[in-house]
């Protein structure tokens, strides 16, 4: 029931959060999508949130072309489909029945992908809330001081920098 924010690596450049600047938690309960939305991101709470996905899941639970759009849901590029009874398992994500996904490759991004794998292994779910390591109205963190700040002024329970965890 906790939210991570999620600081590694380089900046992601684009319009996404992608796995090195992002606001993590369970997409389990539903929720949760009001609890990111008015005590982190301080926005409307009917607004959704994007599910990552290990890539190895994506068949189980969207109905799509995954090797057709494989490219597009690497960078959250295409909304899709989640497949009969896979949507109510993770309501937090699920927005009509679709979800503008994310799909993670070991190679692609290592320590993101082992993240949504521990949480694979804990609970039967390949899946997360992804949203961007940023409050209404600022930018995406950029440095550590910012994902402090941020980190200080929302209700996000723990902060993850590299190999250093700092929890409220």
């Amino acid at each position: 029931g906790k939210v991570i924010s999620w600081f590694q690596g380089r900046f992601e450049w684009g319009p996404r959060a992608l796995g090195n600047r992002s606001i993590m938690a369970d997409p389990r309960r539903a929720e949760m999508k009001d609890t990111v939305n008015t005590k982190i991101k301080f926005r409307e709470p009917f607004r959704p949130f994007a599910p990552v996905i290990t890539e190895e899941a994506v068949p189980d639970y969207f109905d799509m072309d995954y090797e057709g759009k494989n490219y597009l849901a690497r960078f959250m590029l295409t909304v899709e489909r989640f497949k009969e009874g896979m949507g109510e398992k993770v309501p937090a994500v699920n927005h009509l029945g679709t979800g503008r996904l994310q799909s993670v490759r070991r190679e692609w991004n290592p320590r993101y992908y082992d993240l949504i794998d521990q949480f694979r292994q804990a609970t039967g779910i390949p899946v997360l809330i992804n949203t961007s390591f940023n409050l209404r109205g600022e930018p995406i963190v950029n440095t550590p001081a910012n994902a402090l700040s941020t980190f200080g002024n929302s209700g996000i329970d723990t902060l993850v920098v590299g190999d250093y965890i700092v929890r409220k």
